[in-house]
């Protein structure tokens, strides 16, 4: 069984290259990334990415684990504490808040694009309320100026077999999965637009991937700054 990685991966590699005398391939192990991301913030092509976290305060490393594995390259570090995982089982699905903005747009993309998938579905699949569904079709939304539809799967709201997934089960029930699968016109430029989509979707997880870390990062600095004022009023 693989040991669990640091609560924040890149900021605990990064704080590891400038504190202490690991190798990249300990570093790389211990928080879990490759040893070229390490590498990239030893060379300053990342590390301003990120804010440095320290795991020994942080209670994932101890100073003696640290001066053991700076003393043997070959030694490979063990965690102290396993971060503190929060699991949910029912409920909504999560979305972060810097994605909520984007609901609007994959509901009215679904909606438009696939009229037969049910407002229930939707909820499910986006994480969101049947009348924000509701008032996006009748355009009632307090926002719809501003919506604009576009690919959920693009958006980060949900993944390619998700969306698929509830598509099919859809169009089953509304008896149209023989319609479509018969259609052989649409096969050419359905492929076309997959290909175009899938391109929008990498370049969309790569600047997801970027924004998610700056924010773990953003965060874990304001409660460091916040700890070090309580310290200094005493508290």
């Amino acid at each position: 069984m693989s040991q669990p990685t640091p609560l924040m991966p890149h900021a605990t590699a990064s704080w590891l290259v400038d504190n202490t005398a690991l190798t990249f391939e300990q570093i790389a192990e211990f928080c879990g990334l490759h040893m070229l991301e390490v590498q990239a913030m030893a060379d300053d092509l990342a590390s301003s990415k990120y804010t440095g976290r320290d795991p020994v305060r942080a209670g994932e490393l101890t100073m003696e684990e640290i001066e053991k594995g700076q003393k043997d390259p070959e030694y490979k570090l063990k965690m102290h504490k396993v971060p503190v995982t929060v699991s949910r089982t029912k409920g909504p699905r999560y979305t972060p808040v810097s994605k909520r903005q984007d609901k609007p747009d994959g509901i009215a993309w679904i909606l438009r694009n696939h009229p037969e998938v049910s407002d229930a579905q939707i909820g499910k699949l986006i994480g969101t309320t049947r009348n924000t569904i509701g008032a996006i079709r009748d355009r009632s939304h307090w926002n719809i100026a501003n919506i604009t539809p576009k690919d959920p799967v693009t958006l980060g709201l949900c993944s390619q077999r998700e969306l698929d997934a509830i598509v099919a089960k859809a169009a089953k029930k509304a008896g149209i999965e023989d319609e479509v699968s018969g259609d052989e016109n649409l096969v050419g430029d359905r492929e076309a637009l997959i290909e175009e989509l899938r391109a929008e979707r990498e370049a969309a997880a790569k600047a997801a991937s970027e924004a998610a870390q700056e924010a773990e990062a953003a965060a874990w600095l304001e409660a460091k700054r916040a700890a070090e004022a309580a310290e200094e009023r005493g508290e």
